[in-house]
C-alpha cells in the first residue's frame, strides 16, 4: 500500500486528488495540507510514502515546504504537481531535493504511475521539460549574469572523471540506456553500470537526473532542441534508468 499525504490550497483540487488516488487498491490518502508549513507538520507526523506537493500556495510555498521536509531527514518523498509549466520551479524542486516534478495537466493514469516510481525510489521528470530545464540551468535564470552558473553542491567535481567515464556521462546525458551506452562503447552492460556509479561518486550526485544537469551545467554537453524527450525516470537505487510508465 502506498500512502500519500497531498498539499494543495484549494481544497477542491485535494478532492480531485483523493478521489483519483482511491480507485487505486493499492493506494490511500492519509491526509491533507493547505500550505507548506502544515505540510512539513504532517509529513513528520504520518511519514507518508509520498507527499504529493503543490508549489505556490500562501505563506510557506511548496519548494521551501519541499527543501524542509528533506532536510528533516525524514522518510517521505516529495513529488512536486504544478500548473506552471515553468523550467526556474523544476529546477528549484528539484534542487530543494524533490524526487519528483510533474505537471498538474498530466493524465491521470501518468499521475498515478509518477507517485508509485517516487514511492519505489525512482525520479520522475514531465515529459517535454527536461531539454529546457536543463537549458535553464546555465544563464536563463533570473538575476543571473549571462553565461553565469548555477552552482549547487553536487556541481562541485571531487574527482576527475577518466576519459571513458567522460563518454558514458556524455551518453547518459543523450538519454542512453546502459544497453545503448554499452552497445554503441562497446562495453558490457555490468562495466557501463560500474562505470556509471563511479561518476556518480565522483561529482557527489545522487541519481542519474543530477548527472545530466552536472554534464550541461559544466559545458560538457551543449543543449540542443530536438523534439521533447519522454519522461525521465532514474533509479534512486542504482545507475539503471527506467522508461516511464503511462
Amino acid at each position: 500500500m502506498t500512502t500519500v499525504l497531498i498539499v494543495d490550497d484549494r481544497a477542491l483540487q485535494r478532492f480531485g486528488f483523493r478521489m483519483l488516488l482511491e480507485q487505486h487498491p493499492d493506494m490511500t490518502v492519509v491526509g491533507e495540507a493547505a500550505h507548506g508549513a502544515e505540510a512539513v507538520r504532517k509529513a513528520a507526523e504520518l511519514r507518508p510514502d509520498v507527499v504529493l506537493m503543490d508549489v505556490r500556495m500562501p505563506g510557506m510555498d511548496g519548494i521551501e515546504a519541499t527543501r524542509r521536509i528533506v532536510e528533516s531527514g525524514g522518510r517521505s518523498p516529495v513529488l512536486v504537481l504544478t500548473i506552471f509549466d515553468i523550467e526556474e520551479h523544476a529546477y528549484d524542486a528539484l534542487s530543494a531535493g524533490a524526487r519528483g516534478f510533474l505537471l498538474k495537466d498530466a493524465l491521470p493514469d501518468a499521475l498515478v504511475a509518477g507517485i508509485r516510481s517516487v514511492a519505489a525510489g525512482d525520479v520522475v521528470i514531465a515529459p517535454g521539460l527536461t531539454r529546457e530545464l536543463i537549458d535553464a540551468f546555465s544563464d536563463r535564470l533570473p538575476g543571473r549574469a549571462p553565461g553565469q552558473k548555477r552552482q549547487l553542491a553536487f556541481l562541485t567535481q571531487r574527482e576527475p572523471l577518466t576519459q571513458r567515464e567522460r563518454e558514458v556521462l556524455i551518453a547518459i546525458a543523450s538519454g542512453w540506456s546502459n544497453l545503448e551506452i554499452g552497445e554503441r562503447l562497446s562495453l558490457a552492460e555490468s562495466t557501463v553500470k560500474t562505470h556509471v556509479s563511479h561518476i556518480l561518486a565522483k561529482i557527489g550526485a545522487r541519481d542519474r537526473v543530477q548527472a545530466v544537469i552536472f554534464a550541461y551545467d559544466t559545458g560538457l554537453v551543449r543543449p540542443a532542441r530536438p523534439a521533447p524527450p519522454p519522461a525521465v525516470i532514474a533509479d534512486r537505487r542504482g545507475p539503471d534508468a527506467l522508461p516511464a510508465a503511462g
